[in-house]
C-alpha cells in the first residue's frame, strides 16, 4: 500500500499548483470548493476537507486541479477505514462518465497504470471494506476503464 502511495506522489509530482482549482466564480458552491483547496495541498489535505460525499471538493476541480490532487485521493483511498472510508469516492472521481472518460484522458499511459493497480489492490486486499460498502461492481467497472492504457 504504502509503495502505491509513494508512486503516486512521483508520478504526479511534476504537476503545477494550479491558480485556482475550481471554476471559482461560477457560484458561491464553487469559490467555497475553490477556497478549501487553496488552503491545501496534497501532502496536508484529508478526510475532513474531501470525505462528505455531499459536499466534495473534487467534484468541482477541474482537470489540473484533478492531477494536482491526485496523490492525495490514492493516500484516502488506501488508508481508509470504517470511519473514514473514501474509496466510493475514490470510485466516482475515476469511473466518472466512463470509458475514455476526461480524467483518464488527462492521465500518461504510466499514471493510468498506477490508478489500476491501485484498483487491483483494492479487490486483493481490501475486499470486505469493498464489499461492505458495496461497491465491488463499480470496482470492477473501474479496473475495466483503467487497465484500458490507451494503446
Amino acid at each position: 500500500m504504502q509503495e502505491l502511495i509513494e508512486k503516486a506522489q512521483q508520478l504526479f509530482n511534476d504537476i503545477p499548483r494550479p491558480a485556482h482549482f475550481t471554476n471559482y466564480v461560477h457560484c458561491c458552491e464553487c469559490a467555497e470548493h475553490d477556497e478549501s483547496l487553496q488552503a491545501h495541498s496534497p501532502e496536508t489535505i484529508g478526510y475532513d476537507e474531501l470525505g462528505n460525499p455531499a459536499w466534495d471538493p473534487i467534484c468541482f476541480a477541474t482537470e489540473d486541479a484533478f492531477l494536482y490532487y491526485f496523490p492525495a485521493l490514492v493516500r484516502l483511498a488506501l488508508k481508509g477505514s470504517e470511519d473514514a472510508y473514501y474509496f466510493d469516492q475514490f470510485l466516482s472521481h475515476v469511473i466518472l462518465d466512463g470509458p475514455r472518460n476526461r480524467r483518464w484522458l488527462s492521465f500518461s499511459a504510466e499514471q493510468r497504470q498506477l490508478v489500476a493497480e491501485v484498483l487491483r489492490y483494492m479487490l486483493e486486499h481490501r475486499t470486505e471494506d469493498v464489499d461492505k460498502n458495496c461497491d465491488a461492481d463499480r470496482l470492477l467497472e473501474a479496473i475495466s476503464i483503467w487497465a484500458d492504457n490507451g494503446n
